[in-house]
């Protein structure tokens, strides 16, 4: 086979052919050309065909209006949640909501609040509740930072347990967070 695949070294020009340029025959490297021409061509088209198909496909759902609404959105939350740039998205709170003693997941969204801090007198964070089992979706709320409890948790296994309904939860050693004490509940075993 090493023969019939050197074959192809026969298209590159003769001052070309490995053995003119070093002065021996190497077996096999027509594999080691066929494999680079692959690659290098499997490159090319990923970079440049690829980019024309998602550019001619994000034109087709622009649109599409029911469409272009729900793309759009899910792909700026997407890139906003993965961009490495982005402030946002980078801290796993809970928060109490909808009331107090319920706790919700959420993501800081931003800290740059002056202008609510001024009139609600304490200072605030801006967090996205995200909903379950769509996280694209949720509401906003602003809660004071004394009421926001940061977890050591990434980003992405908070979002898998929002996507799983609560079934894939992270797991945390023992010795991050240390024996968890039971609540007194009045009641006798």
């Amino acid at each position: 086979m090493d023969g019939w695949l050197d074959n192809f070294l026969a298209w590159l020009p003769a001052s070309y052919h490995p053995d003119q340029i070093l002065g021996i025959n190497i077996p096999g490297l027509g594999v080691v050309f066929t494999i680079l021409l692959l690659v290098v061509t499997g490159m090319l088209a990923a970079n440049f065909v690829g980019r024309a198909f998602m550019q001619g496909w994000e034109s087709l759902l622009d649109r599409i209006p029911i469409v272009r609404a729900i793309y759009s959105a899910v792909k700026k939350f997407a890139e906003m949640v993965l961009s490495d740039k982005s402030e946002s998205f980078k801290k796993v709170l809970l928060v109490q909501y909808p009331r107090k003693g319920i706790y919700s997941l959420a993501f800081q969204t931003s800290d740059q609040l002056d202008e609510f801090e001024k009139h609600i007198g304490e200072e605030v964070i801006c967090t996205f509740v995200p909903t379950t089992p769509n996280p694209t979706s949720g509401v906003m709320i602003i809660v004071p930072r004394k009421d926001v409890i940061v977890l050591e948790v990434e980003v992405d296994q908070a979002l898998k347990m929002i996507i799983s309904l609560g079934v894939v939860v992270p797991t945390w050693r023992k010795d991050q967070i240390g024996d968890l004490p039971l609540k007194d509940t009045g009641e006798e075993s």
